[in-house]
C-alpha cells in the first residue's frame, strides 16, 4: 500500500484490539447510534509485488484478507468493494474503475459514486490486523476535528492513505479538480488527491501493517498463530466459515469446558459446549440465549462435581471408621 515499493520492518509493537467480527450484514443508524458512515473497499490492484497473486483472497489466519477487513468495516451503512464481484463473508455493493487496472484514484473515484453517507472509509483490502475499534477510533477523530481526512501512519510514520476516514464531499471535490486538470483519472497516484486535503494522522503500526509482500503475509500468519492471538483468530474464522453472526462470551464457554472436563469427564467439555449452542439456537439464538445455557450447564457441571466430592468424603469417613484393624465382614 505505500506508495514508492520501499520495504518496511514488521510493526515493533503488535498489540491491538479485538478481532473483527464476522458475518454481520450491513445496517442503518438509529437514534442511539452515531451518523451513518459508508465505506469503500480498494481490492482491484495487480499485486504485482505478490507476483500477481489473488491478493484479496490470500487467506491469513484462514479468512481472505478481503474479508478480515470487511469484517472491520462493517458497521458501515453500505460498504463497496471496487472490483471484479466475489464471493464476500457479508454482502457488499461492487464497482469497478474504467478501464480496470486504472489506478487507485480512479477505483476510488468509483466507489464513491456508488455511496450517499457523509462520512467515508477508504481501506485497501490487504489489512490483516485492522479491527472494529481501530475504524471507530478513525471515525471519532474525523468528526470531532475540523480536518477533511483522518488517517493512519505506519510504523515508521508514513501515511497510510488506504487506512481513513474522509468526508465524501471533500474526496469529491478534489477528485473533479484532478479530473479537470488531467483529462480524467487513470493512472493517477494517490498522493495527488490527498496532498490537496486538510488531514489529521493517527500512529498506528498494527492496524496499518499492510501484506505487500509475501514476507507480510508470512508475517502475519505467524504472528495470527502467537499463543496471546490464536484463540480469538481461531474463533473469527471459524464464524466466518459456518456463516454465525453471533459475539459471545469465549470466556464463560471456556470456563464451562474447564468444569466439564474437571467436574466429569474430559470428552464432557467439547459435548457439554455443542450442547449448550444446539439449546441456544432453540431458544432462538443470540449471545444471551447462549449464556443462559452456558450459565444453567455450568451450575450443572458444579452440582455434579460437588456431589462427587461429597460421596468421596463419605467413603474416606467409612474408611477411618474402620480403621486397620477394623471388623471386618464377617465379624460379630
Amino acid at each position: 500500500m505505500t506508495e514508492g515499493g520501499a520495504p518496511r520492518s514488521p510493526p515493533s509493537s503488535w498489540s491491538r484490539g479485538p478481532n473483527p467480527g464476522i458475518g454481520r450484514h450491513t445496517r442503518g443508524v438509529t437514534s442511539n447510534e452515531s451518523p451513518a458512515h459508508d465505506a469503500v473497499v480498494l481490492a482491484g490492484g495487480g499485486a504485482r509485488r505478490l507476483g500477481g497473486a489473488d491478493k484479496p483472497g490470500v487467506r491469513v489466519g484462514g479468512r481472505a484478507l478481503l474479508d478480515r477487513v470487511l469484517g472491520a468495516c462493517a458497521d458501515a451503512r453500505a460498504t463497496v468493494v471496487v472490483a471484479d464481484p466475489r464471493p464476500t463473508a457479508r454482502p457488499v455493493r461492487w464497482a469497478r474503475e474504467d478501464p480496470p487496472g486504472a489506478g487507485p484514484v480512479a477505483a476510488l473515484d468509483a466507489g464513491l459514486r456508488r455511496v450517499t453517507a457523509d462520512d467515508v472509509l477508504v481501506l485497501s483490502a490487504d489489512l490483516p490486523f485492522l479491527a472494529p475499534d481501530t475504524v471507530r477510533r478513525l471515525l471519532t477523530a474525523l468528526r470531532s476535528g475540523g480536518a477533511e481526512g483522518v488517517l493512519l501512519t505506519d510504523a515508521a510514520g508514513r501515511d497510510q492513505p488506504l487506512v481513513a476516514a474522509y468526508r465524501t464531499v471533500a474526496l469529491r471535490r478534489e477528485l473533479a479538480v484532478l479530473a479537470a486538470a488531467h483529462g480524467g483519472l487513470a493512472g493517477l497516484p494517490l498522493r495527488r488527491l490527498t496532498a490537496a486535503l486538510d488531514l489529521a494522522r493517527v500512529p498506528d503500526p498494527v492496524g496499518s501493517f499492510d501484506c505487500d509482500t509475501w514476507d507480510d503475509i508470512a508475517t502475519a500468519r505467524a504472528r495470527i498463530r502467537e499463543h496471546d492471538h490464536v484463540l480469538d483468530e481461531w474463533i473469527s474464522a471459524v464464524k466466518d466459515e459456518l456463516g454465525v453472526d453471533l459475539d459471545v462470551d469465549t470466556g464463560v464457554l471456556l470456563d464451562l469446558a474447564r468444569d466439564a472436563a474437571h467436574g466429569v469427564a474430559r470428552p464432557a467439555a467439547p459435548l457439554t459446549t455443542f450442547l449448550v449452542g444446539y439449546a441456544a439456537a432453540q431458544a432462538g439464538g443470540g449471545s444471551e440465549a447462549v449464556a443462559d445455557a452456558a450459565r444453567k450447564a455450568a451450575a450443572l457441571a458444579v452440582r455434579w462435581a460437588r456431589e462427587a466430592e461429597e460421596e468421596a468424603g463419605q467413603e474416606a469417613e467409612q474408611g477411618k471408621a474402620a480403621g486397620p484393624g477394623g471388623p471386618g465382614p464377617d465379624a460379630g
